[in-house]
């Protein structure tokens, strides 16, 4: 008990005191229960010292308020202050910086590199002047950098600015060297100089002995080599088109009618005053009526006088061109005599009046229907192929021709001067055709295109060319203005439309015809109702517009049947010509 006693003595000993305010059930311990042992509480945590992550924090944020904003960010989160906004945006630092800045404005694996505004001529100029003398100018600082002392020497002059008296003496230089040079060579052994395998022979005979032309000796041309000389330089000349202009013939006209004037005092080119359609209707020709003999070679061309027809206008092979009377006699009226070779195409003005003619002798004239008188003459030295006026009533003045030298000139007939050329086909020009109220015309070439220009302005607003296609050496357009019809040299008529885009029509197509070769005219009705065409065999066919279908053919001429012209006022009654010579009217 004693033992026990004093165990619970040390026990009170070490305990702490007790508040005395607190009441407990039992002041003294049970000698039953255990006794009470406190530890002493300990973490097992590492002590850390969070001094430097609380600075570092708050470096961050004075970091964050300072740093400029990032141009490359579309976003930001925060909001700027004043100074960040309009902070400089400064270069980036090492390539591998963490810095999101340098990340963004980095534009080359090195780093950031900007564009200088400095010319190639002037970096080349300061370069070569820097790896010459040692010194460049800086461009972004305006001064020089470098040997500042070969500056002054020099005068600051560039490898491209050097003085006048510098290249002098360099020249003085060089030719003192040369002549060192040659100087030496008077020492050397006359051996080594006529030897060709010594370095000596190498730099006497710099220039090959056989540079330059050995001139031959002249020898007197016979007079056969003279004769085929001149004929070889004649045709070349002609082939060339030559730079001499031909000299023109003396035009002259013949009447054989019986008196120029009726009497009561009416030309003998007046229309008749009960000249007019019957109705709108046109029909197919069936016979032969009447026939025009007098050209001694073929006929290439036909025109019936504007809106009457009571005449009709021939150009001949033979170099001569005739009118003949349609509606009483039948005979030849006038003869027009101008050209020294075949005449290739013929034009009338609005009014009947006055007549364009193109001959193989490169010349156009400009005749007076009436008395045959040439008004002018044009050419270009040249082949026209082709000749038009502007169908425009305040523009009868203005002539255009499709040259053989790939242009279309157009003249003013009134000063005779050349107002504007169109040179945009690669061959000879075979038509010219006016279209939408005359404010375009289309052209068609050798080229096998056609293009289509604004009147009075010299470049093409269409040009159509097909791997298919053919040339095209005559057309027509279509009484109602949409449409013009082209005879392609593959034996068949194509359709194009006349409105902006100048579109094939693929669903009217006309053919049977033979015409690969000639160019056979291609013609409409008055009405539209029927297109009709020569052919090389002589005949002439008549198709339906709506249909496209073969409506009759006509046994016409022995030969080719070049054109095809239907009467303006008659409704049944066409005109063809042929190389046979002959003109034929057919009802």
């Amino acid at each position: 008990m004693d033992l026990l006693q004093s165990y619970a003595d040390d026990e009170a000993a070490e305990s702490p005191p007790q508040n005395p305010n607190s009441q407990t059930s039992d002041q003294s311990p049970s000698p039953d229960s255990s006794p009470i042992r406190m530890l002493p509480s300990k973490s097992a945590a590492p002590i850390v010292d969070d001094t430097m992550l609380a600075l570092t924090v708050a470096g961050e944020a004075a970091r964050a308020q300072s740093k400029p904003l990032d141009p490359t960010h579309h976003l930001v989160g925060f909001n700027p202050t004043y100074e960040q906004l309009w902070a400089p945006i400064y270069g980036p630092a090492h390539p591998y910086a963490k810095d999101g800045l340098a990340q963004g404005l980095r534009n080359h694996k090195l780093g950031f590199v900007e564009n200088a505004a400095i010319e190639p001529f002037v970096f080349d100029e300061q370069y070569n002047t820097f790896q010459k003398y040692g010194y460049a100018v800086d461009p972004s600082e305006n001064s020089y950098i470098g040997d500042l002392d070969k500056l002054k020497e020099c005068d600051a002059i560039s490898v491209y600015n050097i003085p006048q008296h510098e290249q002098k003496k360099r020249k003085l230089e060089k030719k003192k060297e040369k002549m060192e040079e040659e100087g030496d060579e008077g020492d050397v052994d006359m051996s080594e100089v006529e030897n060709p395998a010594t370095d000596t022979w190498l730099m006497k005979n710099r220039k090959s002995p056989w540079a330059g032309k050995k001139e031959g000796l002249q020898v007197e041309l016979t007079e056969e080599q003279k004769k085929y000389a001149e004929e070889y330089a004649k045709k070349k000349g002609e082939e060339r088109g030559g730079g001499e202009k031909p000299e023109p013939l003396l035009e002259k006209s013949t009447f054989h009618g019986k008196e120029e004037k009726d009497y009561q005092g009416r030309s003998w080119i007046a229309p008749p005053k009960d000249a007019k359609a019957a109705n709108d209707h046109c029909y197919i020709p069936k016979r032969l009526v009447h026939t025009w003999s007098g050209h001694t070679k073929g006929v290439s061309a036909i025109r019936f006088f504007p809106k009457h027809g009571h005449l009709i206008l021939s150009a001949g092979m033979d170099a001569k061109v005739k009118i003949w009377d349609v509606y009483n006699s039948g005979k030849c009226m006038r003869t027009y005599m101008g050209h020294s070779k075949a005449v290739r195409d013929i034009w009338f003005c609005n009014d009947g009046s006055k007549f364009l003619t193109a001959g193989y002798d490169k010349y156009i004239k400009y005749w007076d229907t009436e008395t045959g008188q040439v008004i002018q003459t044009f050419t270009t030295g040249k082949i026209p192929y082709v000749v038009r006026l502007n169908p425009d009533e305040d523009k009868q003045n203005v002539l255009l021709a499709g040259m053989s030298d790939k242009k279309i000139v157009q003249w003013d007939i009134n000063s005779g001067q050349i107002t504007q050329e169109y040179d945009q086909h690669l061959g000879a020009v075979n038509t010219i055709t006016f279209v939408d109220n005359n404010r375009r015309f289309v052209t068609s070439s050798d080229d096998k295109s056609l293009r289509v220009w604004e009147y009075g302005i010299p470049v093409v607003i269409k040009y159509i060319s097909e791997p298919h296609m053919h040339s095209m050496p005559s057309i027509s357009p279509h009484p109602n203005g949409n449409w013009i019809a082209a005879q392609s040299l593959d034996n068949q008529i194509l359709i194009y439309s006349t409105r902006e885009r100048f579109q094939l029509n693929k669903k009217k197509r006309f053919a049977g015809h033979i015409v690969a070769g000639y160019a056979c005219q291609v013609n409409f009705s008055p009405d539209g109702r029927f297109v009709l065409s020569g052919d090389g065999e002589g005949r002439c066919w008549f198709w339906d517009w709506k249909s496209c279908k073969v409506f009759r053919t006509l046994k016409c001429h022995e030969g080719v049947c070049i054109g095809a012209e239907w009467h303006p006022l008659e409704q049944s009654k066409v005109a063809t010509c042929g190389w046979d010579g002959l003109i034929k009217y057919w009802d």
